[in-house]
């Protein structure tokens, strides 16, 4: 599909480092690198075989811009499924750039963002949602989200997904053959082999349609808010989790007006996490639009940690606050443990389950926490190596092909005919196709590519 042009970016990061990484793929791929390149063994990259890498220097017009390696990848069997050669230069950027203009000049078209991946994909060596994982992997923040991202890279996801497919398209061939041959001495598949096709797709189905929040949030992260009134110690907790001073920490109540936004990993769970003012009525205006800020956080959050002071007792702030957290998911967060408590736990379970009690100041009792979040959040649940299902398209395609298999469930026990029940379980196998790539459309294709980095 590419044939007509050859890509060339760099791979590696928009930064100095100690390797920079060039790709350039395509037919030309090694025709065009010959022009740029020259190896101290004299040989051409063009009469090479693939996993070969050579030692010269990558050049612009008879002028050396640095020495490199040079390695050869031969189609079917690199990255992107083309021919492709890496040039491997020393990482500062103005030489990356040099002898990436270079290598335009010698007939190369630059790379599109996610176009290499792309390429794979359309040249069948990864299917959408192992294409989709390249990125997962790339922005992992943690353990959880890169294991996985690697499973599903590896196939795990594709995996499941094909072989729900697998039983309902041999079903489907079955009854397909029998309704449209009736004449042909073909046995009809029979309704009890038939629905337990159907009862074994949908359970498989379910399972991964259950753990799709906790599987988003493990390659994703999640939006959480602290909250409190003044002075509960949020921006010490805010430091606490950030293990940097982010919100500036006072005696003063009222001291963080705006919001205080930081991505952090708790326990391999990403939090975008937001630090807000005290919550609480004033008359200074500025206080005030925090105090507004802080309360649309709240309602937006997936996650809320309410933070209490335990050496306090409860104020009417701090019941307002949690009737606010009704409804949500929310850990109530008791602070400053280190200090003479009043007895408050007692009071806050009545609102909120999730009752944890820690020491911003001291660190005591981050674990916990972390304990806490992955619970109510469902991630210590999920196999990180198993299928999961990471975004709202591969939810989506997952819950209409469950709709059809159970339409088709409904309809075999109510004695529809079976070449209706057959139209369902069709159904179903295009949505699964669709998922992995098999039958998704160019548009939904392009969209899912647009989002990689340039280089990959």
């Amino acid at each position: 599909m590419f044939e007509e042009k050859t890509i060339a970016a760099i791979a590696t990061a928009q930064s100095a480092g100690g390797i920079g990484v060039i790709r350039v793929s395509g037919s030309k791929a090694t025709e065009i690198c010959d022009r740029v390149f020259s190896g101290i063994s004299q040989k051409k990259l063009s009469d090479s075989v693939g996993y070969r890498a050579y030692f010269g220097k990558v050049s612009d017009g008879g002028k050396d811009i640095d020495e490199c390696v040079a390695t050869v990848f031969r189609a079917p069997h690199s990255y992107t499924g083309e021919d492709v050669v890496e040039i491997s230069c020393h990482g500062g950027l103005f030489v990356l750039k040099k002898a990436l203009r270079a290598v335009f000049e010698a007939g190369a078209t630059p790379a599109s963002a996610g176009e290499f991946t792309q390429r794979a994909f359309l040249n069948g060596k990864i299917d959408l949602t192992q294409a989709q994982a390249v990125m997962d992997l790339i922005n992992a923040h943690g353990e959880q989200s890169a294991d996985a991202a690697l499973a599903t890279l590896e196939g795990a996801l594709s995996s499941e997904i094909k072989g729900v497919a697998s039983g309902l398209i041999s079903a489907s061939a079955s009854l397909g053959a029998w309704v449209d041959y009736p004449d042909e001495d073909i046995e009809e598949l029979k309704q009890d082999v038939l629905l337990d096709t159907l009862e074994k797709s949908k359970k498989k189905l379910e399972k991964l349609i259950n753990g799709f929040d906790a599987g988003k949030t493990i390659m994703h992260g999640v939006n959480a808010v602290i909250v409190g009134k003044p002075n509960v110690g949020k921006s010490t907790l805010m430091n606490l989790l950030s293990g940097a001073q982010k919100s500036i920490v006072s005696q003063y109540a009222g001291t963080t007006r705006d919001a205080v936004e930081n991505t952090v990993t708790l326990g391999g769970i990403v939090l975008h996490l937001t630090d807000t003012a005290g919550i609480r009525e004033s008359d200074n205006p500025v206080e005030s639009i925090g105090v507004e800020i802080a309360r649309k956080k709240l309602d937006l959050a997936t996650l809320v940690l309410a933070v209490f002071d335990s050496s306090e007792d409860l104020t009417r702030e701090d019941f307002e606050l949690l009737e606010s957290c009704k409804g949500k998911i929310c850990i109530a967060v008791i602070n400053k443990c280190d200090l003479d408590a009043k007895n408050t736990r007692s009071e806050i379970e009545k609102y909120v389950e999730n009752v944890v009690e820690i020491s911003a100041k001291t660190g005591e009792g981050k674990d916990e926490l972390a304990k806490c979040v992955a619970n109510v959040l469902g991630t210590d649940k999920i196999d990180a190596s198993s299928a999961i299902l990471s975004d709202e398209r591969q939810f989506y395609c997952t819950k209409e092909a469950l709709k059809c298999v159970d339409e088709a469930i409904d309809a075999l026990n109510c004695g529809v005919t079976l070449d209706a029940v057959n139209v369902m379980i069709d159904s179903a196998v295009n949505f699964l196709q669709s998922l992995t790539g098999e039958k998704a459309g160019e548009s939904v294709v392009n969209e899912i590519f647009s989002r990689f980095c340039v280089g990959k």
